[in-house]
């Protein structure tokens, strides 16, 4: 799994936290989902856990050991988000001097892309959403690439050298975490100031733009 694990460190303290409980070896299930692979976007079914934890009074399960103290440390940074949900104030500006702020999304399909300079799969995705907005553009459809890239010099160096046509920002505020974005690329759908869909893990652009015909609609 592609964890961004810097930036969970960063997160730490964002979330008010219970205690969470282990459960006993001979009290887990013979199979069951892996919480922080499903929050990474990288589910690969039920299998037998390694440990588990009861968390705000549900069971939380691992297949990994080390997943549960990385869990313990900010465990609601793993629950999924309640969609659709009010988009939070993001506090981008993109390379332009646009600001994307609540006037920004009004009234708009916006596809948020969260990637960065270093990640391969974010490059190999960018190509087939990219044919996403150019295809449905003009009917309302906008797309801002935000780079969660630490070092300015390093997104800096890397539009030196390469060609952008949509709106691209720095995360300089960390907006990645109102998203509990674990990995990238992750893709985040917005309508009208609303996150209607998150798309992380292995992306289908299938998927993505059947979604984003949708939101048009």
């Amino acid at each position: 799994m592609n964890t961004i694990i810097s930036l969970i460190a960063i997160s730490l303290g964002l979330f008010a936290q219970d205690t969470p409980q282990t459960i006993a070896k001979k009290d887990l299930p013979a199979k069951a989902e892996c919480v922080v692979c499903n929050a990474g976007g990288e589910t690969h079914g039920e299998e037998k856990p390694v440990a588990g934890v009861m968390y705000k009074g549900k069971a939380y399960y691992f297949c990994n050991a080390k997943e549960v103290e990385t869990f313990k440390k900010n465990p609601d940074f793993y629950m999924p988000l309640n969609l659709p949900m009010p988009l939070p104030d993001l506090k981008l500006t993109d390379t332009s001097g646009k600001k994307w702020d609540a006037a920004a999304f009004k009234g708009k399909v916006v596809l948020l892309d969260y990637w960065a300079t270093w990640c391969k799969p974010c490059l190999v995705l960018k190509p087939k959403i990219d044919k996403i907005w150019e295809a449905n553009k003009g009917q309302g459809f906008e797309m801002l690439s935000v780079s969660i890239d630490e070092k300015p010099a390093d997104f800096e160096n890397f539009f030196k050298k390469t060609k952008w046509e949509n709106p691209v920002a720095l995360d300089s505020s960390q907006s990645w975490a109102h998203f509990r974005i674990l990995t990238i690329p992750t893709l985040v759908l917005v309508k009208d100031g609303k996150v209607i869909q998150i798309f992380k893990g292995n992306i289908d652009p299938k998927k993505v733009e059947t979604a984003v015909k949708s939101a048009l609609k």
